[in-house]
């Protein structure tokens, strides 16, 4: 399932901002961080529910719903960190993970370096965080740590703000049940592997180390 953000004149203008190599860091933090806010609140509709009948201040009984089973997030390091911020906003107290990945120089496949999960994530739904899906050969490696920790491929929630064909192929090809909510779709990779038209490296961006 890959579901892309209704393509509304707010986020429209918002992605112009981000895009804008004229966009200063301060708004650039910003309004990616409304975009993802938007993204985050889609993935927690892709939670399985439950009835829950309550008591409301009129003395009335309401038959409503309440989310099943935890939930927790993983940011994949570092540039899915900048996603954190609304998670915690969101889901009250909720658990995040980290999982850190890089490319070996001379095989160009990702490595694990790093990874901090908490101990019952295969009792959990997992969100799992990084703005960009280029390759995607990052996204697939930590997919791969979350199923060695026994968590469930259709319990996986990837929430991404740009993606492009090539990396939505290769997720889709290597883990067909894992559910992808984007902001957008962009044309295709260039020959080095950056999102065109892209916004360049977004952890340099969000974190002010370009």
């Amino acid at each position: 399932m890959i579901k892309v953000l209704e393509q509304s004149p707010q986020l429209k203008t918002l992605y112009t901002i981000i895009r804008d190599k004229k966009t200063n860091r301060e708004d650039f933090i910003f309004y990616s961080d409304r975009i993802i806010r938007l993204l985050v609140e889609e993935g927690l509709n892709y939670l399985p529910i439950k009835q829950k009948k309550v008591n409301t201040l009129t003395g009335s009984n309401f038959s409503g719903f309440e989310f099943k089973g935890k939930v927790c997030a993983v940011s994949i390091v570092r540039a899915g960190e900048s996603m954190e911020k609304a998670v915690r906003e969101i889901c009250k107290k909720i658990r995040i993970g980290k999982i850190l990945i890089q490319r070996d120089e001379n095989t160009a496949l990702p490595n694990l370096i790093y990874s901090k999960l908490p101990k019952d994530i295969s009792k959990r739904y997992v969100l799992l965080l990084d703005p960009m899906l280029a390759t995607g050969g990052s996204v697939c490696k930590a997919i791969d740590v979350l199923k060695e920790k026994n968590v469930d491929e259709n319990k996986i929630i990837f929430i991404n703000l740009i993606s492009c064909p090539e990396g939505l192929k290769k997720l889709k090809k290597d883990f067909p049940q894992v559910k992808i909510v984007t902001g957008v779709i962009d044309k295709k990779l260039n020959l080095n592997s950056y999102i065109i038209p892209g916004l360049g490296d977004f952890g340099d961006k969000y974190f002010g180390t370009t």
